[in-house]
């Protein structure tokens, strides 16, 4: 790789958080040996959740670069903990609510995240979940294992169509394009959507969030978690939804609040939802929305092919040896 002799010839040092997907693996063990015997890569070899904490915050020490991923919090603490060289945090993800940016850019620490790559995985996953929620397939699939499955009746396990649905995406970023485009097929109705500013090239309804809320018949999350996204939807919002809407949350846990939600599904404010993400993640077994026929909920896997997977470990591998060679990273988050 260009730009390799900076780092034989100073040494570096770099922590990865988790084992990767074999091919990136393969990559990134190829890409260090490149860099001659004063680079040294430091992997947490499991597939454990996380690495636990006290374990990043020894093995960072002395680190010049970090790929990490978004069950690591990358703090002061952990910045303290791993001194002035270090030089870039790349994470294997396109949010990045885990990182202190401020303490980053105050430490000129530079950022790489992995946007794009995981935007056709998510927004596929996202139609998917939403499917499967108006079709109900969660309790149609337990009625199939259960023996409740019994002679056909009109309306057994009935739902609702797609096809003539109002859409309101919040958010209309990559992924909340690429929903809107994935749903053209299935002749829905309008789609609207709200978001920081209005996207003119598309042929979609700019309009408020109250407006979308009391409109459409399905809401779809896909906008970054922000001090102003944080809890956006609560049962305030909950309330303004039609009886028969739907809420889909393939974005973070953290922008609609989980108490209201329950309790807006439970007493029939709307007809129900599908999560790709909780707050907290992972769910606690008892939470109340686990206990609802009326809630589809998917352990965070919007991105999880192995296809996607690949992509984002090479791209957040890329970020961290173009960063520690000082060369403009692929995908750098801007201030």
């Amino acid at each position: 790789m260009s730009g390799a002799g900076s780092a034989r010839r100073f040494g570096m040092r770099v922590l990865v958080t988790r084992r990767l997907p074999p091919g990136a693996h393969g990559r990134l063990v190829g890409l260090a040996a490149s860099q001659g015997s004063t680079f040294e890569v430091d992997l947490w070899d499991h597939d454990a959740p996380a690495i636990p904490r006290g374990q990043l915050l020894e093995r960072v020490r002395g680190c010049h670069g970090a790929l990490v991923l978004l069950t690591d919090r990358v703090d002061e603490e952990l910045l303290d903990a791993a001194g002035p060289q270090l030089a870039v945090v790349s994470t294997m993800s396109v949010g990045f609510d885990h990182i202190d940016i401020g303490s980053c850019r105050r430490r000129a620490i530079r950022i790489g995240t992995t946007p794009d790559v995981l935007t056709d995985a998510t927004a596929d996953l996202t139609v998917g979940l939403l499917i499967a929620v108006l079709r109900r397939f969660q309790p149609a699939m337990r009625a199939a294992r259960d023996g409740s499955w019994g002679i056909w009746s009109p309306t057994w396990m009935c739902g609702s169509d797609l096809r003539g649905k109002t859409i309101g995406l919040i958010g209309m970023g990559r992924i909340g394009a690429a929903v809107a485009d994935r749903l053209a097929p299935f002749k829905t109705g309008p789609i609207q959507y709200c978001s920081r500013s209005e996207k003119r090239a598309l042929p979609h309804r700019f309009v408020s969030l109250e407006d979308l809320l009391r409109t459409s018949d399905i809401v779809i999350v896909t906008c970054a978690l922000s001090d102003d996204t944080r809890a956006l939807i609560t049962m305030a919002q909950l309330t303004l939804m039609k009886r028969t809407a739907f809420l889909i949350n393939t974005a973070r846990g953290p922008i609609v609040n989980a108490h209201d939600l329950a309790l807006a599904l439970r007493q029939g404010v709307i007809a129900g939802a599908g999560l790709d993400v909780t707050d907290p993640e992972p769910i606690r077994p008892d939470d109340p929305l686990l206990s609802l026929d009326n809630c589809l909920i998917l352990p965070h896997v919007g991105s999880a092919t192995m296809e996607t997977r690949e992509a984002m470990a090479n791209l957040a591998i890329d970020n961290l040896f173009a960063a520690l060679q000082g060369r403009p990273m692929p995908a750098e988050l801007r201030p």
